[in-house]
């Protein structure tokens, strides 16, 4: 017998105050409408005491019109119980931009589970400061921007880049190892809606070549962080990580490889998170479902 396709869902992403009740108010407030829960978790933050929780319902029988559902919720409960939510749906593709630079490891593994149908999403464009990576967007048939950057032409030609993301309708960014420093007016544009990766060794070790200077330390672990980007450098809310065991025996070429196959696993995972509305942030941390 063949599967039944499951039909459009919505989604809540909610946190408040914890108090007594909450739970069996979201959830009477589904049931009662006609709505079939297939998906909820949540937590209680006991020291900060704040409720967070996703739920995900099935709209089929659901009794109140999809474009009402964000105001009545937050008439009856919302204001009542002082919850910041959000409400999505799962017929929406959001529309993804990857900006990178030179380096490609991020962005084959993005394209290959895109391509794969892995995420439901769109990607309308890639944003480059370089012409490296032109090749690999003509190859998925993905339009690729170059916006070289200078010192002397950094305004203007990001006024060009939020100029393009607005034209193509971008939900939100994830920078595939972009070696730009966004300014705080991008970032403020989309806030907890752009996605960074990098190695884990920071602070300790900075600059170009993090691996090498690694090397010479002698450590024994590396890893990635993939984060939202936030005006204080490489501080966001961390959406993930990943470490591996290295030894003696590595080369500095192995602490690099070890780190690419790291950041494009984490990121990857970060941005699917993402896409699926899994992530709830909550002053700089995030609560990942």
């Amino acid at each position: 017998m063949a599967k039944k396709e499951r039909g459009t869902t919505a989604i809540l992403l909610i946190h408040c105050p914890d108090q007594q009740g909450i739970l069996a108010t979201v959830t009477e407030f589904i049931n009662i409408n006609g709505g079939n829960i297939v998906y909820l978790d949540q937590h209680v933050d006991r020291v900060e005491k704040v409720f967070f929780m996703r739920v995900e319902w099935e709209l089929e029988n659901f009794v109140i019109p999809k474009d009402r559902i964000n105001e009545y919720f937050n008439t009856l409960y919302a204001q009542k119980y002082d919850m910041d939510f959000r409400l999505y749906f799962s017929d929406y593709k959001p529309n993804m931009a990857v900006f990178v630079s030179k380096m490609s490891h991020c962005l084959f593994d993005m394209l290959a589970r895109y391509t794969a149908g892995e995420w439901a999403v769109n990607i309308p464009l890639i944003i480059s400061n370089h012409e490296d990576l032109r090749d690999v967007a003509d190859r998925f048939g993905i339009p690729y921007h170059h916006i070289p950057i200078t010192k002397e032409n950094k305004t203007e030609q990001e006024e060009a880049t939020l100029k393009l993301l607005e034209d193509s309708k971008v939900d939100f960014i994830v920078l595939a190892r972009y070696m730009q420093i966004l300014s705080d007016k991008m970032i403020a544009k989309y806030p907890d809606k752009i996605i960074n990766i990098h190695h884990s060794f920071l602070p300790a070790f900075i600059g170009a070549k993090p691996y090498h200077a690694a090397h010479e330390r002698g450590v024994k672990l590396i890893g990635a962080t993939s984060h939202y980007v936030t005006a204080e450098l490489d501080a966001g809310p961390i959406i993930g990580q990943d470490i591996t065991r290295i030894s003696h025996k590595d080369t500095v070429e192995d602490l690099v490889r070890k780190g690419c196959d790291l950041e494009k696993i984490v990121l990857s995972k970060a941005v699917g998170k993402h896409i699926a509305r899994k992530i709830l942030t909550y002053k700089n941390k995030t609560v990942v479902f």
